[in-house]
């Protein structure tokens, strides 16, 4: 619901693009940047406590938007919870990549990522329905406060959740330092992890700005706001089918199914550059969705099965940190690189750079002997550490 009803909430007070963006950046910033941090804490920490404070302080800094744009104050003052929200979020996901196999385990971890990921897909449908349905009828102040009210109902279930306590810290205990090290070191040996962290730092820059920013700007030519919008739900379609059939679905060698499969996110951008109907962009749209979400499923699998749980969280904020960080520079130089170009070029170019950057890791022979079990072959992954 947020993303919506904050756009349409700022514009409606401020009637003025470098405010959202100023909003939107500040709450994204500080997201990316405290990744490391979060990883760290989350694995410190325990994970549910952890869960619930964020939650808790997210509802209060989202609460806090909502009061600003109900009552019509400075834009400036929208910075500061934006900027909050963005430190909880960044918080919130490497904890959550490191409590399911707390949660799960065996058959059962890939099964819970796969429902897990059928409940957002299913919530990426339906929020932003939602929230301009809430933005056109009582205005984007009442939607995000609706968002208020949905972490502080997360926070309730995480508090359903009793994780045993992690044993008690002495004085010769490594530091917040020595642990963020530690998950450095674990994940620069790895290159099955790092060269994955690269090409998803092309993906994400490269579909941020030539889907996200781009696309509207070329179907409001071509197939229209309501064609764009059909294109967009037959993307969420295919993530939704993909994740439901990852629930029973069992995959030998799953990376190098997924990365290829991924190269499937080049149709819809090369598509959209040579002006393709409606009916053929949404094809192709539904199917990035399907192998985005396989994807998803399966490298969030890889991880819960052959990351010790004691690192998943630091190391994991690693990959997300390094995949992130690249968003903005895709955002900005969109736009720039269309103005020079043509947007068309540089939708075209960018689909067939993830579809390079999708393959290149498959280079890597670990990557491509994990499997989804225990028991690997990979010699960057010891058994031991499992223990």
């Amino acid at each position: 619901m947020s993303p919506v009803a904050l756009a349409f909430g700022v514009l409606a007070i401020t009637h003025s693009a470098s405010w959202l963006s100023a909003v939107i950046t500040a709450a994204m910033v500080p997201r990316v940047a405290g990744m490391i941090l979060g990883g760290g804490i989350a694995d410190r920490y325990r994970r549910d406590t952890v869960l619930r404070l964020t939650s808790l302080g997210a509802s209060i800094s989202q609460a806090g938007v909502a009061t600003l744009l109900l009552t019509h104050q400075n834009p400036a003052l929208l910075l500061p919870p934006a900027a909050l929200n963005g430190i909880f979020q960044a918080l919130t996901t490497p904890t959550l990549r490191g409590i399911v196999p707390q949660l799960a385990s065996g058959r059962g971890i890939q099964q819970a990522n796969s429902l897990l990921a059928s409940a957002r897909n299913v919530a990426q449908l339906l929020g932003p329905a939602a929230a301009g349905l809430l933005t056109v009828s009582v205005g984007g102040g009442w939607a995000i406060a609706a968002d208020a009210a949905s972490f502080l109902l997360a926070a309730g279930c995480f508090a359903r959740m009793s994780l045993p306590d992690l044993p008690p810290r002495t004085t010769g205990d490594p530091t917040m330092l020595d642990d963020l090290r530690q998950g450095w070191g674990y994940y620069r040996a790895r290159p099955w992890m790092w060269s994955v962290t690269l090409a998803f730092a092309v993906f994400n820059a490269v579909n941020m700005g030539g889907w996200q920013i781009l696309g509207p700007v070329i179907a409001a030519h071509t197939i229209g706001a309501d064609g764009w919008g059909l294109v967009l739900s037959a993307r969420g379609a295919g993530a939704l089918l993909a994740t439901v059939l990852m629930v029973k679905l069992t995959v030998r060698r799953p990376m190098i199914k997924a990365l290829c499969l991924m190269t499937l996110n080049a149709g819809p951008l090369i598509l959209l550059g040579t002006g393709a109907n409606t009916l053929w962009l949404a094809a192709a749209a539904f199917a990035a969705g399907v192998a985005a979400e396989f994807f998803t499923v399966v490298w969030s699998t890889v991880w819960h099965v052959h990351v010790p749980e004691r690192l998943i969280s630091r190391v994991g904020a690693w990959d997300e940190f390094g995949s992130f960080a690249p968003i903005p520079v895709g955002q900005l130089s969109a736009p720039i690189l269309a103005a020079a170009f043509g947007a068309a070029a540089v939708t075209i170019t960018g689909g067939a750079l993830t579809a390079v950057a999708m393959l290149l890791p498959l280079l890597v022979p670990s990557l491509r002997r994990i499997e989804l079990t225990t028991s690997t072959t990979d010699p960057e992954i010891d058994p031991a550490e499992k223990r």
